[in-house]
């Protein structure tokens, strides 16, 4: 076989439009954190699992994390040995007020939860920014789970974090959104009842101001614990790209508090490092869950070992013993169950009963969106009304999952039947790009659409790559297309196309995908139609959505 070397194939990739053969990625994540020889990587979910909060119960361990506007919210993650994850559902089904999130809503919604088991019960406590603090409460993690409580309503009251204490009370800690509230980089103390139903004061306490605090900016995203007589709060400061991670720790719940940085940067290459949670192992070993943002493919989660001195927490390799770790990229693994390798799950066959728990929708379901079962094995799209001219971030039935890895490769074969006006795969941020039919006016066209424009309003930039039919009474309207996205480091995505699920013909130029609002960039599908065309069924059937290496 001949060797092509680097150069020529990087100057191959970016000649014209040209013919390639290459096999359907297979099903399956295509990144894994455990290395199976004891030791684990960095990060241990390659996925936009934004502001961990986890828990050990018993032999087990579990994970929630922000879902902002997408719909289902809350994922639910469950893990035997700390690093090998599997996504077991969802908390919420639908975001509350359904109505408000009836349409997309980037960068509202879900944000940084923290996850509880006390009394028998887990618990989610999680803020909305605009509405307040909702509780849920469920016997068994996977669900169900009740309906969302509002237990502190009110503008910008944002990461809430409960403690029981040893004498019966219960305490609330929280953060502030200066875009709501108009301030931020102070923590309040909260009192509630033990059912947390009611709060018992009137406003609380500020207990830690940054704002008094050396070079502290935007103090936030609080846990709360207690161990050998010292109240705990775990707060990253400085921003989620290049702050660090902090701990406040009394004698008493309402402070003094003392400060110490105990992770930062330093000379890793891990930015951040930002907001999680503290964990023991099997053994009582120490660990900490937090993010690293990475852009486009949002904010990632990563396990650092953890150990005490001195009555502080060091997290991560203390390398010059002054307290404040720095994160590591290999380690060896917690102590807990070997039950194999693990990944929530990435792309779809359509072929069971229900979507893959990995899917998510751009706004709260509405019913007859999809179907399973109209044809065999595959997933049926209906077409739901939307300007011709206007941005996909504003269609409420895109359907989505999350980048899982830094390169991979998605494929579909889809079908298109009856007046669609775009139908096709899609890379989501607040710039976008989608490969697929729209109606054109000689009948169905394939094409390259991109909008490079972060604002709000679009205008998408179309280029045709081939007609799919003529219109009229020649036109064929289950013609199988099969459309990839291939996506490099650095979010690099290049689309192409085939006819065959052979050879494929790449399509335009290279998009690099971008963050949303708060979120990663996503990969999934899109059907729309024209506002007020006939009631004549459109819809996209694709036979599967392979994501894999």
């Amino acid at each position: 076989m001949k060797i092509m070397t680097t150069a020529a194939a990087l100057a191959l990739l970016c000649s014209a439009p040209w013919t390639i053969a290459q096999t359907p990625a297979q099903p399956g994540g295509p990144w894994v954190a455990d290395l199976g020889n004891g030791r684990y990587q960095n990060p241990i979910l390659y996925a936009d699992y934004s502001d961990p909060d986890a828990i050990r119960v018993g032999a087990t361990f579990y994970m929630t994390a922000s879902s902002f506007s997408n719909a289902p919210g809350l994922p639910l993650l469950q893990s035997t040995d700390m690093v090998n994850w599997e996504l077991v559902g969802h908390a919420l089904p639908k975001l509350v007020p359904a109505q408000a999130f009836a349409t997309p809503q980037p960068g509202k919604g879900v944000w940084a939860p923290s996850l509880r088991h006390h009394a028998g019960k887990f618990w989610i406590f999680y803020p909305d920014p605009d509405f307040g603090v909702y509780v849920i409460t469920a016997t068994s993690f996977a669900g169900p789970w009740s309906e969302p409580h509002l237990l502190l309503p009110g503008k910008g009251i944002i990461d809430p974090s409960p403690l029981w204490d040893d004498d019966g009370k219960a305490y609330l800690v929280h953060a502030w959104a200066r875009s709501r509230a108009g301030f931020n980089n102070i923590l309040t103390l909260r009192e509630m009842d033990p059912e947390a139903r009611t709060l018992l004061d009137q406003r609380g306490k500020d207990i830690i101001d940054g704002n008094k605090l050396s070079g502290y900016t935007t103090l936030e995203g609080p846990k709360f614990y207690k161990k050998d007589g010292y109240y705990y709060i775990f707060a990253p400061a400085g921003g989620v790209e290049h702050g660090w991670q902090s701990v406040f720790r009394s004698r008493t719940i309402a402070g003094p508090y003392q400060d110490r940085i105990v992770m930062a940067q330093g000379a890793s290459t891990t930015n951040g490092p930002h907001q999680g949670a503290w964990v023991d192992d099997l053994k009582g070993r120490d660990w900490f869950y937090h993010f690293q943002d990475k852009r486009a493919y949002g904010r990632i989660v990563h396990l650092q070992p953890m150990r005490w001195h001195d009555g502080w927490p060091v997290i991560g390799e203390d390398k010059d013993g002054k307290g404040t770790g720095e994160p590591v990229l290999v380690h060896d693994k917690p102590a807990g169950k070997d039950s194999g390798i693990k990944a929530p799950p990435a792309g779809d066959e359509f072929n069971a009963a229900k979507l893959g728990l990995q899917w998510q929708w751009n706004a709260n379901e509405a019913p007859g969106w999809y179907e399973l079962t109209a044809k065999q094995g595959s997933l049926r799209l209906h077409a739901q009304a939307a300007p011709v001219a206007g941005s996909v971030r504003d269609v409420p039935s895109v359907l989505t999952q999350k980048f899982p890895a830094p390169a991979f490769t998605v494929d579909t074969r889809i079908e298109v039947h009856g007046d669609l006006s775009r139908a096709g795969l899609v890379v989501l941020g607040i710039q976008y790009a989608w490969i697929g039919v729209q109606q054109g006016k000689n009948g169905r066209e394939l094409v390259l659409a991109t909008c490079a424009e972060p604002a709000a309003a679009c205008k998408e930039q179309v280029q045709v790559l081939r007609p799919v039919d003529q219109g009229g009474n020649n036109r064929t309207d289950k013609q199988a297309l099969y459309l990839r996205a291939q996506v490099s480091d650095g979010a690099v995505v290049r689309f192409s196309y085939s006819q065959d699920g052979k050879q494929y013909t790449l399509a335009g130029q290279p998009f690099t995908a971008s963050v949303g609002r708060w979120v990663g960039a996503q990969v999934g599908l899109l059907a729309t139609r024209v506002p007020g065309a006939s009631g004549a069924p459109a819809y996209l059937d694709a036979d599967y959505f392979r994501v894999g290496k």
